[in-house]
């Protein structure tokens, strides 16, 4: 059962004891207490002020499991914060070694300070868990996805669309790339996790996966360096991709950069015109 009265004023307690700064936001004008507004959580968080106010006044329906989870990466909480406010919310605690699917404070307070720059936060089983807006131009909103279209990996491999973002060149080398990592998350999480679960429903609908799999390559690092895009509006997109891992590796940060001067950079710079 949701602990209405609990989860309002946890809620009210952990957006009250964040600055705007520490979310990433200006610290704006006219501010009567500390703390963050609720609307400028329930921004972050992807949902509307009122849907957001009314769980702070103890009304509106129970959350659903994608809203705690949005709302507790809004409010940066710390893994037994989130457990706490999904019992609070009424539903079980995620399993933590399952799907490592939330984002600790400490790295939503660097993708916050990445506002104007295509950034995202993976995880091992290459499913992405937030994004910057102009990494949602870049690459698409790669969020919305939901089962195992959730990875990468997986769309790779059973959606002609996903390729549509990289030139036909490169298509077979992402093909052996997204294969390698996904073979050494499954050799590090187990035959059981959900890596191993995407693992086995590629090779159950997919011949090509099958043969790149059957290679036993394997690679330690998330992402390449260096990478070619196509943008529908922009083009060509040479960008360098930075990964900041987490400690335990099962999440990373991934960073676009191009070039200072070059037409790419040039371009990353128009995202925020071309718009989403």
């Amino acid at each position: 059962m949701i602990d209405r009265a609990g989860l309002a004023e946890f809620l009210r307690r952990r957006r009250e004891s964040l600055t705007p700064a520490d979310v990433g936001l200006p610290p704006g004008q006219r501010r009567r207490t500390s703390g963050l507004r609720r609307e400028e959580v329930a921004m972050i968080a992807g949902m509307s002020t009122d849907y957001y106010s009314r769980l702070e006044q103890q009304r509106g329906p129970q959350p659903s499991d994608q809203m705690v989870a949005a709302i507790a990466r809004a409010l940066h909480l710390t893994l037994d914060e989130r457990d706490h406010l999904f019992r609070l919310a009424g539903h079980n605690a995620p399993d933590r070694m399952a799907i490592p699917d939330h984002v600790g404070p400490g790295m939503m307070r660097i993708l916050d300070r990445l506002a104007d720059t295509p950034a995202m936060v993976v995880n091992s089983a290459g499913e992405t868990l937030v994004q910057t807006t102009p990494a949602v131009a870049l690459v698409g909103d790669e969020t919305h996805f939901t089962g195992l279209r959730r990875s990468i990996a997986y769309r790779w491999f059973t959606d002609p669309t996903t390729r549509q973002r990289f030139p036909a060149d490169d298509h077979d080398h992402h093909a052996r790339a997204h294969t390698a990592r996904l073979r050494a998350a499954v050799t590090r999480e187990g035959a059981g996790s959900h890596a191993g679960e995407i693992a086995d429903a590629l090779l159950a609908v997919s011949q090509d996966f099958g043969e790149i799999w059957g290679r036993h390559d394997v690679a330690t690092s998330l992402t390449d360096q260096r990478k070619r895009l196509l943008h529908p509006d922009l083009g060509l997109i040479e960008v360098f991709c930075q990964t900041l891992l987490d400690p335990d590796g099962a999440q990373a940060l991934l960073v676009y950069t191009a070039t200072p001067g070059s037409e790419s950079h040039q371009k990353l710079a128009m995202l925020s015109a071309v718009g989403v």
